[in-house]
């Protein structure tokens, strides 16, 4: 999913040894079960046909529920469905769902609730740019292409509790989609009443997970988590209200963070490396990747050895060691490492072609040059597109320096940071020349990377094309035999980093510190991050 910041990187503070000590001390909302919460962006949409990012899927995977939950370490849990029957040849589920799961207006949950909710995120009407997860469900791809209507698709509620899906092939994924929030059930009745309205703000909504959301009115900085006592296993969730404030500064949360406000904050470098070690201090390993984003519709960056240059250009240990910091690691392949093993190795170490994410001044120089002559051009001009956080600001900062202290005179750099939304916007009108750019994987497989940048992928903001990666990527979601399935996907992905179609950056790690009364909250690296159906603050 596209990630709405840059958590990490380096806004300087100064604590005193009276600060350091009090971290971890904190007790608000004890009393009360409140938990004071910190994003860094506004949210964007609570429609999930239509969410694309971090804040967006980590709200709905609070207030929604699907047929299932992921729990700690991406472990499947019991939702909506409580028992799931799988045919011999792995193509037909059939869940059969629980009869208490009400919506937040009392309403029943149906497995009509998501036939609906799958057909309209594949309808071409809705424009998801999601869609591409439902390769594999019986005509998800020809319904999308317009070729077919969404009645076709492969999901059918042949009762009130009985959801029978139907796959063209094998999805080795399959129960991991199922816990992602664009899989979650819509209220037909809700989404018809409001229209264009519907996941705008919260009171266009209505919920049927462990909590609901009020007071958010689609552009604010401020709205809450109730706890939803509608909610077939409410006796379960222990927290009445989580409060959230958007908070674009590192500094601006750990003061409040300091003032009993919020429950935790996340760091910045100079933050982090005061309080690593001391009580509440961990770092989150995201399986993310953030990356330069060439818009390749522009001339300049349709030019590979231009790319290949200015990625060279780039050193990527002080960005991430003297920039970000918090254990940030300096990426050379798009799939973030530690998503999955092959054998007893890391993905990763089968993916070649990483030669263009290495810093070497010298050759940045040749490849820019060898693209400046096939363009007809002695000079090049660009912006670099973010966030219009502290952090975004100082890591379009430190890239511009880079690249112009690189080139010199042949290139200028300027850097526009805007808000969160206005950037996704931009991404998926390709508004932009470069652009750093967020992906966090759905679910821990290198096919919820790597996917993205087929050609006719909506998340292809780059609009990077190459058939023979495409046809790699094809294969691989058809291939039994799983080892032959990593060497399509790595060969593909050496094939985008030969081109330099993307350009990667670092794996996201994220320095924090979380108050130590709060309890049992769930992070995964992989699909939406934050479950707080079983957090409770400790007495």
């Amino acid at each position: 999913m596209k990630f709405k910041k840059l958590l990490a990187t380096g806004a300087t503070v100064t604590l005193s040894a009276l600060a350091l000590a009090a971290c971890g001390s904190k007790d608000a909302g004890s009393d009360s079960q409140t938990l004071n919460w910190t994003d860094s962006a506004e949210i964007p949409t609570m429609d999930l046909s239509k969410a694309t990012d971090a804040t967006s899927f980590n709200q709905l995977n609070n207030v929604m529920e699907g047929l299932y939950r992921l729990g700690k370490d991406n472990k499947i849990e019991p939702g909506i469905a409580k028992s799931t029957k799988v045919s011999d040849d792995g193509l037909t589920y059939t869940f059969k769902l629980r009869k208490d799961a009400k919506w937040s207006n009392g309403d029943p949950v149906t497995a009509k609730d998501f036939v609906y909710s799958w057909q309209r995120t594949v309808d071409p009407k809705t424009g998801s740019q999601y869609v591409s997860l439902f390769d594999g469900i019986k005509n998800a791809s020809e319904i999308a292409d317009g070729k077919k209507p969404v009645s076709e698709l492969g999901v059918k509620a042949t009762d009130d509790h009985t959801l029978v899906v139907t796959l063209d092939k094998k999805i080795p994924y399959f129960k991991l989609l199922m816990g992602f929030p664009l899989f979650f059930p819509q209220n037909q009745k809700v989404v018809e009443q409001y229209g264009s309205k519907y996941g705008t703000a919260s009171k266009y909504m209505v919920y049927d997970g462990p909590f609901k959301q009020t007071g958010w009115t689609g552009s604010n900085l401020n709205w809450k988590l109730q706890k939803n006592n509608n909610y077939w296993d409410k006796k379960s969730v222990k927290l009445n209200t989580i409060n959230y404030q958007v908070n674009k500064s590192p500094n601006t949360s750990y003061n409040l963070y300091q003032s009993n406000k919020l429950d935790a904050s996340p760091l910045s470098n100079e933050q982090a490396k005061q309080l690593k070690g001391k009580k509440g201090y961990l770092e989150r390993v995201g399986a993310s990747t953030f990356m330069l984003a060439f818009n390749t519709e522009k001339p300049d960056f349709a030019n590979a050895d231009v790319r290949r240059g200015i990625s060279m250009a780039i050193n990527r240990k002080e960005f991430a060691n003297n920039v970000l910091g918090g254990g940030t690691v300096p990426a050379d392949t798009i799939t973030s490492k530690g998503l999955v093993k092959v054998g007893n190795k890391d993905y990763t170490a089968g993916v070649a072609g990483n030669k263009f994410a290495q810093f070497n001044k010298a050759e940045a120089k040749k490849y820019l040059d060898k693209g400046l002559k096939e363009l007809g051009k002695d000079s090049l001009e660009f912006t670099i597109l973010s966030d219009d956080t502290d952090n975004a600001k100082k890591s379009t900062e430190f890239l511009q320096s880079q690249i112009q202290t690189a080139f010199g005179n042949k290139v200028k750099v300027k850097t526009q940071n805007v808000p969160f939304k206005t950037r996704l916007s931009r991404q998926a009108s390709g508004d932009f020349e470069v652009s750093i750019y967020g992906w966090g994987a759905d679910f821990a497989d290198p096919i919820s990377f790597l996917d993205l940048f087929t050609s006719d992928n909506a998340q292809n903001l780059a609009k990077w094309k190459n058939e023979d990666y495409n046809k790699l990527i094809a294969a691989s979601k058809t291939e039994a035999d799983t080892n032959k399935r990593f060497k399509d996907l790595q060969d593909a992905e050496t094939i985008l980093l030969n081109e330099d179609g993307l350009s990667p950056l670092y794996y996201q790690v994220t320095p924090w510190v979380v108050n130590e009364k709060v309890k049992g909250i769930v992070y995964n690296s992989a699909g939406a991050n934050y479950n707080f159906k079983d957090t409770y603050i400790a007495k």
